[in-house]
């Protein structure tokens, strides 16, 4: 039953009981008003219908986000690149609006604003944030939402991020002599703490082995063996631990590395620091040190290993995957090519 009583305030306050259904308490500017919402609840509930949406009127988006950043975020890889960007979303003022009022004309407005001065596919991933906070909100937190994700109802930016960037054997020279320089020159008064001497030897890893740079970095001298020539990278990024064969040079370059735990000691923003300096230097443009991994699947295949054997290596699932860092062009194939023809009966 509901019933309706006026406030000393003058508004009108409605109350609806029912067996089986949440209480529903709700304030009114007019009687009018207040008849009609109690009509339409009690209705609802008749036809077993009502949806109780007042947790999420009285839940703001900032609320949500904070909340999946400290329980959500916190447990995965990329933490640190994943919580700036929910920090921003917090400071936002779409973070404001409560659930329910948040539409998907809020969220186009912030990806016009966010595509501005941001890439399609970084604007796509503060959208994407949002979305999965809204579907954890109401999966696991027990906020009763509606059915449609305002996310959904947005359409997402077209990303090409393809890239066919690998290095001819020329700029990989001049790489390797501007970073030997590098890593020999006097000390720079200006860089005295933060000056990285080992640029080269993690560049001709990276290169020889297609190693991610978290891989690189994170690689400890227990993790190689050098008896069978291989090494571990532990909790890679696909969650699973990976052997790889190291080639005769790659283990020659190890053993310069015998102090410390980790091989190479840096962290990452330090070694792409130092890496876009030596790029600079050698007149290399549009490289990054990602596009390193690429240079590896590239020539593993050029070399005749299978797409399997490349794999294990790289520790791609598919070939979906690898193709995308395996840029093999037209010359590369000029020889293989002329083979094919010369097999003619």
């Amino acid at each position: 039953m509901a019933s309706i009583t006026k406030q000393k305030t003058g508004r009108w306050k409605v109350l609806v009981r029912r067996k089986g259904f949440p209480q529903i308490i709700k304030n009114f500017l007019d009687v009018k008003t207040a008849r009609k919402f109690a009509r339409d609840v009690e209705l609802q509930m008749e036809k077993n219908e009502f949806e109780d949406y007042s947790g999420a009127r009285g839940t703001t988006l900032r609320e949500v986000l904070v909340k999946y950043r400290d329980e959500k975020t916190i447990l995965k890889k990329g933490v640190k690149e994943e919580t700036s960007t929910i920090n921003f979303l917090i400071k936002h003022k779409i973070a404001l609006n409560s659930l329910m009022t948040l539409k998907s004309h809020h969220i186009h407005k912030l990806m016009k604003e966010l595509g501005a001065t941001r890439k399609p596919g970084t604007v796509n991933k503060y959208v994407n944030i949002i979305c999965h906070t809204w579907r954890v909100a109401k999966r696991e937190w027990g906020i009763n939402l509606p059915p449609q994700n305002p996310c959904d109802m947005v359409t997402m930016n077209k990303v090409n991020d393809a890239r066919d960037r690998v290095l001819s054997k020329d700029e990989y020279d001049r790489l390797i002599e501007v970073c030997e320089v590098q890593d020999k020159a006097p000390q720079i008064q200006k860089y005295k703490s933060d000056q990285l001497r080992i640029v080269t030897d993690i560049v001709k890893f990276a290169y020889q082995t297609g190693a991610r740079q978290g891989e690189i970095l994170k690689l400890k001298r227990d993790d190689i063996d050098f008896n069978n020539k291989t090494c571990t990278f532990k909790d890679t990024k696909n969650e699973e631990d990976r052997t790889i064969p190291l080639a005769d040079e790659t283990l020659t370059l190890l053993k310069k590395h015998l102090f410390g735990a980790n091989v190479f000691m840096s962290n990452g923003s330090r070694l792409r620091k130092w890496f876009r300096v030596a790029c600079r230097k050698a007149k290399i443009k549009d490289f990054r040190f990602h596009d390193l991994r690429a240079c590896f699947c590239t020539n593993a295949l050029l070399s005749g290993m299978s797409i399997a054997e490349v794999s294990s290596i790289s520790g791609h699932k598919d070939w979906s995957q690898l193709k995308r860092y395996t840029r093999i062009k037209p010359a590369d194939l000029l020889v293989k090519i002329n083979n094919v023809v010369k097999l003619r009966g």
